[in-house]
């Protein structure tokens, strides 16, 4: 486990990325074209982490919840995603981005779940940055599943045969988790991975978010010591 202040730049940044719905309601247009300007966001924040030396980005595009949404909604979702499978991983792959579709894919179409696979294997060597894209995904599935996981391999359940057994056991712990949109909870979102995570809640609705938001956030975190149960005296004489 790392110890010491933290270094400048976080090597992992996750990011509950909220507020499209309401950027578009603010601007009088349906949610869904909030959810599009949510992936030009999105595509500017990859770029700016790969400026900035992030080795991993992991963000919560479709949650397990998110089904319960009107329909007019989970439909225009899948379907951008079918689109930004298209449009985007091309682009990625040219920038060295390795991409990982992380939650549950039985229920997803079969052309969303081709895609995933297809992104995956086009990526699969890249290491510019790590980009995980969590879509119906839950902390608690993800648990459960690792502990099921487990269980079918025969093995005691401790911490470290559950990590191994995490749908994000590729990548370390994200250093900083970003909320965008002014709420302040993590809503089921990495609850095994962020226990030693440090929290930024920002009002910033996720399609305003900019590089003056990242900077501000990395900012913000170069500042916080992180001690992971040790006190400052313990961090400080190493």
């Amino acid at each position: 486990m790392p110890s010491g202040a933290c270094a400048s730049v976080p090597r992992h940044i996750a990011i509950v990325m909220d507020g499209n719905g309401r950027w578009a309601t603010k601007r009088f247009l349906p949610r869904l074209a909030g959810h599009k300007k949510g992936v030009d966001a999105l595509r500017r924040c990859v770029r700016l982490c790969i400026e900035r030396g992030v080795a991993v980005l992991t963000v919560f595009a479709f949650s397990s919840e998110n089904w319960n949404r009107p329909q007019e909604e989970v439909s225009g979702l899948m379907d951008l995603m079918a689109l930004a499978l298209t449009r985007e991983v091309p682009e990625l792959a040219r920038e060295g981005v390795r991409l990982h579709f992380v939650g549950e894919r039985a229920g997803l179409s079969e052309k969303v779940q081709t895609g995933f696979a297809q992104a995956e294997q086009m990526t699969a060597h890249n290491t510019q940055l790590v980009l995980n894209i969590c879509f119906n995904y839950g902390g608690r599935w993800d648990m459960a599943q690792a502990a099921a996981k487990v269980a079918a391999a025969g093995q005691p359940l401790t911490e470290e045969n559950l990590s191994a057994a995490m749908a994000l056991a590729h990548v370390s712990e994200p250093d900083l988790l970003i909320r965008t949109g002014g709420e302040m909870r993590i809503s089921n979102f990495l609850l095994w991975q962020a226990a030693y995570s440090e929290l930024l809640f920002s009002d910033r609705l996720w399609p305003d978010f900019d590089a003056a938001d990242l900077d501000a956030a990395i900012a913000q975190y170069a500042q916080r010591e992180r001690r992971f149960g040790q006190i400052s005296a313990q961090i400080a004489s190493k």
